[in-house]
C-alpha cells in the first residue's frame, strides 16, 4: 500500500462514531420511546463503543434533538444521517476538516451550504424550536419575548443538580468534597439543601452518592417538597411517587419521622425508589403498589392524611432541556386525555386530606391546562379547598422566591426545570 493511499484512507474511529451516532438518532426518531431508554438499550447492544464512543453519541443525538426543527428548516431535507452531521458541525462546533474523513462528498457539501444558510431567517416557533401547537398555546397565555427567551433556554442542556440528604451531609460538606475533586459545584440559589454542578458529572460510583449522601434533584422538584412542608410525625401521601425523588425529600424534610406513603400504579417506577431508599437511611418511607384511585389502600386512610402531594403526570414540557424527544413525542391529543386525567387524580387525592391538612398540586408543565385551570376548577368544585400563597410559604421556609399565588418556575428566569404548583389547605373542622 503506498503512502499515498495510507494518508489518504478514513481514520476508522471518526467514521465508526458518525456512523454509531446516525444509527442511535435513527432508532430515537421512531419515538415510540423516551430517547434516554432507546439509547440505553442501543449502547447495550453495542457493547464495543467505549465511553468516549458513548458520550460522542449521546451528544450528537440531543444536539440534533434539540435542534431539529432549525436544522431540517436549514437543511431542506433531514435524514437521521444528515441530522447528525448538521448537528455535529452547528450545535458541536466540529468543521468540516474534522468530518471528512467520515463524509461522502455529497454530505459535505450539502453541510457546506447548511453553513451558508446559517443566517436565514426562521419562523418563530422553528427558532424557538417547539412544535407549532405548544408553541401558539404559550404565546396565547404569554408575551411572544418570554417565549422565545423560554424556548432558547430549552434548547440548552440542564445542569447537573443534586440534593444533600440532609440525614447524613450538611450542604457545605458535599461542596467542599467535590471541590478536593476539582468537581465544579455550588450552592443552589433558592433550595436550602441543592447543589449545582453545571456541566453533568458521573457520580453513580461517587462515594457521596453511593453513600446517600446526595440524591440527583433538580432545584424546581426540591422547591415543591418545601411547599408540602411535612412535619415530624405527621402522615404524608405522594400520591403519583413515581422514582421517589419528591417522596425522600419530604422524608428528609421529617428527619425520618412520621409516615410517607409512595404510592404509584406502576411497580416498575416504584422499583427505581428502591435502592434509592436504601441509600438514604429513611426508615419513614414506605413505597406501596396501588391499583387506582378506588385502591383499598386509598379509601383506608380517607380524612386522615396530614399532607398529600400530588405529582401529577403531565405532558413533561417543563423538562424539554432534559428530554428534548419529548417535543415530538406529545401532541395536543395527549395533552386532552392527560387534562382529564389530572381532574380526577386531584379529586381523589383530596378525599385522604384531613380537616386543616393540605394538599399540592404539582407538575412539571408549562401550559395553563395541566397547571392553574386544574387548580381553578378542582377549587370551584371544592369549596372546602383554599388556595395559599406559594410564596408565604416558602418564606416561612426562609427561601426568598416569589412567583406569585402559584410557584411558576422556568428555565430562563430561575435555572430550573420548568414547574407549577399550588397549595390547597381544607378548611378546619366546626368548632
Amino acid at each position: 500500500m503506498s503512502d499515498a493511499t495510507t494518508r489518504s484512507a478514513p481514520p476508522p474511529s471518526a467514521r465508526y462514531r458518525v456512523d454509531a451516532a446516525t444509527h442511535a438518532l435513527a432508532e430515537v426518531m421512531r419515538f415510540t420511546a423516551p430517547a434516554d431508554g432507546v439509547l440505553h438499550a442501543f449502547f447495550r447492544e453495542h457493547p464495543k463503543l467505549g465511553a468516549a464512543d458513548r458520550a460522542f453519541v449521546a451528544e450528537t443525538v440531543y444536539g440534533a434533538l434539540r435542534h431539529a426543527r432549525t436544522l431540517e428548516a436549514l437543511l431542506g431535507r433531514a435524514t437521521p444521517r444528515l441530522l447528525a452531521l448538521a448537528a455535529l458541525v452547528r450545535v458541536q462546533g466540529m468543521s468540516l476538516r474534522q468530518l471528512e474523513p467520515a463524509c461522502s462528498p455529497k454530505e459535505l457539501a450539502t453541510i457546506q451550504a447548511l453553513r451558508e444558510a446559517a443566517t436565514l431567517p426562521l419562523p418563530p416557533a422553528v427558532a424557538a424550536e417547539l412544535p407549532d401547537w405548544l408553541f401558539n398555546r404559550l404565546v396565547s397565555e404569554r408575551p411572544a419575548e418570554e417565549v422565545m427567551a423560554l424556548g432558547r433556554a430549552l434548547q440548552q442542556p440542564a445542569p447537573f443538580d443534586l440534593r444533600v440528604n440532609t440525614l447524613k451531609a450538611a450542604r457545605e460538606e458535599v461542596l467542599a468534597a467535590l471541590a478536593r475533586e476539582g468537581i465544579s459545584a455550588s450552592p443552589m440559589p433558592y433550595a436550602p439543601h441543592g447543589v449545582r454542578i453545571p456541566a453533568r458529572t458521573a457520580l453513580q460510583k461517587h462515594p457521596l452518592y453511593l453513600e446517600g449522601r446526595v440524591e440527583v434533584q433538580d432545584e424546581g422538584s426540591q422547591l415543591v417538597s418545601y411547599l408540602v412542608a411535612p412535619r415530624r410525625r405527621e402522615l404524608v401521601v405522594d400520591f403519583c411517587a413515581g422514582a421517589g425523588g419528591k417522596t425522600l425529600a419530604l422524608g428528609a424534610l421529617m428527619n425520618s419521622q412520621g409516615r410517607v406513603y409512595a404510592w404509584d400504579t406502576s411497580a416498575r417506577r416504584l422499583a427505581r425508589l428502591e435502592a434509592r431508599l436504601k441509600r438514604s437511611g429513611l426508615s419513614n418511607v414506605h413505597p406501596q403498589v396501588i391499583a387506582g384511585p378506588n385502591d383499598t389502600r386509598v379509601k383506608r386512610l380517607a380524612g386522615k392524611a396530614d399532607r398529600v402531594l400530588v405529582d401529577a403526570p403531565c405532558t413533561g414540557t417543563g423538562t424539554l432541556r432534559r428530554n428534548p424527544d419529548l417535543r415530538w413525542r406529545q401532541d395536543e391529543r395527549a395533552l386532552a386525555e392527560l387534562t382529564q386525567k389530572q381532574g380526577e387524580i386531584l379529586a381523589a387525592a383530596a378525599r385522604l386530606v384531613k380537616p386543616g391538612g393540605r394538599l399540592v398540586y404539582a407538575t412539571c408543565s408549562l401550559l395553563a391546562a395541566e397547571n392553574r385551570d386544574i387548580v381553578e376548577a378542582f377549587v370551584a368544585a371544592h369549596p372546602q379547598f383554599v388556595v395559599r400563597e406559594a410564596a408565604a410559604i416558602l418564606a416561612e421556609a426562609g427561601i426568598a422566591l416569589d412567583t406569585g399565588r402559584y410557584l411558576e418556575l422556568t428555565p430562563h428566569r430561575h435555572g430550573t426545570d420548568g414547574f407549577f404548583a399550588a397549595v390547597l389547605e381544607r378548611a378546619p373542622a366546626p368548632g
